[in-house]
């Protein structure tokens, strides 16, 4: 059974930085590319960032130089480390996995989400 779990989310200050974790199991996920999602109230869910199989890497434009997605393949761990954070970075956050790209619909499996909350 597939499971993809994240962590690492919180309350954190404008400016600050976090950095989220997805645990994978059930399966090897290193031949797979992964992403990050997020979804604020009231509003779809949106494209954060996504890494392949090979460790190329994507970014909305949002957060472009501010976010960093990586992979630990041993680990089989996804990262999204996220610096300079503003208030409209405020979402749960979701890791997904089986696709690389934007598209919400190609991705395969999905965590539960993490909280990301930017207080000014």
């Amino acid at each position: 059974q597939v499971q993809l779990v994240e962590s690492g989310g919180g309350l954190v200050q404008v400016g600050g930085s976090l950095r989220l974790s997805c645990a994978a199991s059930g399966r090897t996920f290193s031949s797979y590319g992964m992403g990050w999602f997020r979804q604020a109230p009231g509003k779809e869910r949106e494209f954060v960032a996504a890494i392949s199989w090979s460790g190329g890497t994507y970014y909305a434009d949002s957060v472009k130089g501010r976010f960093t997605i990586s992979r630990d393949n041993a680990k089989n761990t996804l990262y999204l480390q996220m610096n300079s954070l503003k208030s409209e970075d405020t979402a749960v956050y979701y890791c997904a996995s089986d696709w690389t790209g934007q598209d919400t619909r190609s991705y395969k499996y999905w965590g539960q989400g993490t909280q990301v909350t930017v207080s000014s």
